[in-house]
């Protein structure tokens, strides 16, 4: 293995089995339900059946940033340790942590001038952001060092696809990661919302389905059309919020279409669980370089900017 630190967090959704080895670090995100502060552990101290019946119930759980004292904490053990280090980030189009660990970053390099920190703004989010975190556990362990392995997720974060049905946008709503009137009219309508995650690590309404039989078929179409065999694997993750059955669906119309492909199944966690609600259902695969679907405005501005 090669001489180089991985630091990743738990929006990755990926199961606890995978992540734990040596030279990986996994930063728990906090999330709050009825007045309690739990840590995403990704569900190794409860269940993501209890966690997603809490909220048919009623339970309306919230989440928070990653604090400064544990990006704090994380950074200066790294440090201490004098291994190069990479952390993978939850995208900064849906949270502060990024921002804050360039803050805290910036910090540590100031008590440990010779340390190798690279960060890296993953713009994905949940099984997305595993998709990425799976095969930079296999660059990591091939050998890549700290610089190059954060030079590739940079470069492979563009070609991660990803798109999912939610039940219904509430929960989107209440964590203000949709405007208020795309969830009103989505519940009139009385359909199925379909999302992705733009190039920018934002949250983008994509399309809509009359009804979940039609919505998997549409993630099978989603997958069909954009997927690259010739992608660094040939595999699809499948992330549900407690609908086995409708991930099982999924999983013989993906394997139907192509035969070979690997499917991996992940539970949502509940940091983002939180925010997406009970019966969200992802397809995740490599794909379609994202920049090319960068709007013309946004290409303008670009442009104007001097960015790529």
């Amino acid at each position: 293995m090669a001489d180089c630190h991985l630091i990743i967090d738990s929006c990755c959704d990926l199961p606890a089995r995978m992540v734990k080895r040596d030279g990986v670090t996994l930063m728990k995100f906090p999330y709050i339900v009825e007045g309690g502060t739990y840590e995403d552990d990704l569900f190794e101290s409860s269940s993501a059946q209890e966690f997603y019946e809490a909220m048919r119930k009623g339970a309306e759980p919230s989440t928070a940033q990653v604090s400064l004292q544990t990006l704090t904490e994380t950074f200066t053990e790294a440090a201490k340790a004098g291994v190069p280090t990479v952390y993978l980030a939850f995208s900064s189009g849906l949270s502060a942590t990024f921002d804050a660990a360039c803050v805290v970053r910036d910090q540590v390099l100031a008590d440990y001038p010779d340390f190798e920190l690279h960060l890296v703004d993953t713009r994905l989010a949940s099984v997305a952001e595993g998709l990425l975190v799976c095969e930079a556990l296999v660059q990591h362990e091939k050998g890549m060092t700290a610089a190059e392995l954060a030079a590739w997720a940079t470069e492979a974060r563009c070609f991660v696809n990803e798109e999912f049905m939610v039940d219904d946008l509430d929960a989107l709503r209440r964590g203000g990661r949709i405007p208020a009137s795309v969830a009103v009219a989505g519940a009139a309508l009385d359909v199925k919302p379909l999302l992705n995650i733009g190039e920018d690590g934002k949250l983008a309404l994509i399309g809509v389905a009359r009804g979940r039989k039609k919505g998997i078929k549409q993630l099978v179409e989603y997958y069909k059309k954009n997927v690259d065999a010739s992608g660094p694997s040939h595999a699809v993750v499948i992330g549900h919020a407690d609908c086995p059955k409708d991930a099982q669906r999924l999983k013989e119309l993906l394997m139907k279409e192509d035969p070979n492909v690997l499917c991996l199944e992940c539970s949502i966690g509940p940091t983002i669980g939180s925010h997406v609600g009970p019966e969200m259902l992802a397809v995740v695969f490599w794909g379609r370089d994202k920049r090319e679907n960068v709007s013309v405005a946004d290409r303008i501005a670009r442009k104007v900017k001097g960015e790529r």
